[in-house]
């Protein structure tokens, strides 16, 4: 935030004379003030275990988009950093194989809060944790699990990912698994259940036991539409846009807003250029590959101005959009850093602040804005947790 601070400084003791740029002051001024004041919070970050060493740990400022220097500096206070697992094959093997990649992750996470950096941040599964550690200045660390492979097919292991700190789960992610059909048999017309599987409908039933979120963003339409009916607490789509203005299957149209809105849930918008403009990431891409390849040396920024890159006004597109449709409640923020996510003026947590400073020339208050970045997620993840001790007898 440091730099933020200077720039402030610089545009307060200038002398302006024009309106317009005395407007942006202002603007900029209050951003900020919103902005530190807001528990800024993103859905879905990726991790790879080699950033996660003695030697080489998020305490320092890594070669990824997401790291403690990286949070401070642009005041990003929640990282959810997730146990993805790439999916395989549907045997023992497979399971297995899968099984120990996502604990070398929950491990890694582990190892970031209790011993590469305990001081400045810890690990968070409560609504309430999460207040705690930022009133101790420290940064938060929370676990999303991106595809239920790893649990094989013994759904009794959702209570040990409960217990290592998972608080969120897809069922599926790029490919059918035993409990869902996913987004991708859009691409080539297929499907393995037909939604859901009775396994499926089985670890539904222990995360809602446990106090797990479900994520939507990766199985196919009539999984979702069959997990939410399944469902007894709210579901988030941890990162996904609207599909209305970028037609991705990754993306949901205006049913399944409906859907998500229905079931108290939320949808976490993505800043991932071919989710938030598909033709204009496409656009982006082409140019660049043409006038590099002539030229390895171009001028990125000459590239950007004749072919403009997705860019953080894009994104809060989705973010009108999602809140005109299905109300300020059911809208929050994922980035996808070091998974694919990022844009122009959010390439990484550095640039944050960005995507406070648009909602608030768009006109948001401090209150939405606040529901937005986590407000409405946390609320999600209490209710889940409530269900849990509905479901035990608590």
């Amino acid at each position: 935030m440091k730099k933020i601070f200077a720039l402030l400084s610089v545009l307060l003791f200038t002398n302006c004379t024009e309106k317009p740029q005395q407007k942006e002051v202002t603007i900029q001024q209050t951003a900020q003030l919103i902005h530190l004041k807001t528990t800024t919070l993103d859905t879905h970050n990726d991790i790879d275990v080699k950033n996660f060493t003695d030697s080489l740990n998020y305490s320092q400022n890594t070669d990824t988009q997401v790291n403690l220097p990286k949070m401070q500096a642009g005041a990003l206070d929640v990282s959810w950093f997730i146990v993805y697992t790439k999916q395989g094959d549907l045997t023992p093997e497979g399971y297995k194989k899968a099984a120990d990649n996502a604990q070398s992750k929950f491990d890694a996470i582990r190892r970031l809060t209790e011993i590469y950096a305990p001081t400045k941040i810890g690990l968070a599964t409560t609504s309430i944790e999460v207040d705690s550690l930022r009133k101790m200045s420290k940064k938060v660390a929370m676990i999303g699990v991106e595809n239920a492979y790893p649990i094989g097919l013994d759904t009794a292991s959702v209570k040990r990912y409960f217990d290592m700190g998972a608080r969120y789960m897809s069922l599926a992610h790029n490919g059918h698994n035993q409990f869902s059909d996913s987004n991708t048999g859009e691409f080539d017309n297929t499907t393995k259940h037909g939604g859901i599987s009775a396994l499926g409908k089985q670890i539904i039933e222990k995360m809602n036991y446990y106090g797990i979120m479900v994520d939507i963003s990766h199985p196919s339409k009539e999984a979702i539409r069959q997990t939410i009916a399944h469902s007894k607490a709210p579901v988030i789509a941890s990162h996904s846009s609207a599909r209305a203005l970028s037609d991705h299957p990754r993306n949901l149209d205006d049913e399944q807003l409906g859907w998500v809105k229905e079931s108290g849930g939320v949808v976490q918008t993505v800043a991932l250029a071919a989710f938030v403009n598909k033709e204009k990431a496409a656009a982006y891409k082409k140019a660049k590959d043409s006038i590099l390849k002539i030229d390895p040396k171009a001028s990125l920024e000459a590239i950007k101005k004749s072919t403009p890159p997705v860019n953080v006004s894009d994104f809060v597109d989705h973010i009108d959009y999602i809140k005109n449709k299905i109300g300020i409640d059911h809208v929050g923020i994922s980035s996808d850093f070091d998974g694919g996510g990022g844009i122009e003026g959010w390439r990484d947590a550095s640039q944050t602040y960005n995507i406070t400073l648009e909602l608030v020339r768009r006109g948001y208050s401090e209150q939405e804005i606040g529901k937005i970045w986590s407000g409405n997620l946390l609320r999600v993840l209490d209710r889940t947790q409530a269900v849990a001790k509905e479901l035990q007898g608590n």
